[in-house]
C-alpha cells in the first residue's frame, strides 16, 4: 500500500482511517500512540496479577508462621504495569492487594485468626 494513494485521490480517508485503526499490536504506530502498553495483552497482565496474589498468599503464610514475637515481614511489592509510572513505589496499603482501608497491614494474629 502507498500512502500516496490518499494524496492522489485513490485511497478515502476512510479507509485509510480503518487502516489505520486496525494495524496490528506491535505496529510503529501503536507503539507511539501507547508505549508499551501494546506489549501487554490480556494474557500478561493476568499472569502479572497471578504473581501479585501469590506474593501476598506467600507472605500471609510467611506472617502467620512467623508467631507475635518475629519482625514484621516486609509487603511484596506487586509488578510493575506498563502506562502506570512507578505506582508500586507510590501505592498505599488499600491500593495494594491485601491492604485495609486505613493503609495498615494486618498482623500475623489477625491473619490467623481470619483463617481459622
Amino acid at each position: 500500500m502507498d500512502l500516496l494513494d490518499w494524496h492522489r485521490g485513490t485511497l478515502s480517508s476512510r479507509r485509510l482511517a480503518v487502516l489505520v485503526k486496525h494495524m496490528p499490536r506491535d505496529s510503529a504506530v501503536n507503539r507511539d500512540l501507547h508505549g508499551e502498553a501494546v506489549e501487554w495483552d490480556a494474557s500478561t497482565h493476568l499472569l502479572a496479577a497471578l504473581v501479585d496474589h501469590a506474593a501476598v498468599s506467600n507472605w500471609m503464610t510467611a506472617t502467620i508462621n512467623s508467631g507475635e514475637d518475629a519482625e514484621p515481614l516486609d509487603y511484596p511489592e506487586p509488578v510493575a504495569r506498563p502506562g502506570s509510572p512507578d505506582s508500586h513505589e507510590n501505592a498505599t496499603a488499600d491500593s495494594r492487594v491485601g491492604g485495609t482501608p486505613d493503609g495498615r497491614l494486618p498482623s500475623a494474629g489477625q491473619l490467623s485468626s481470619f483463617f481459622s
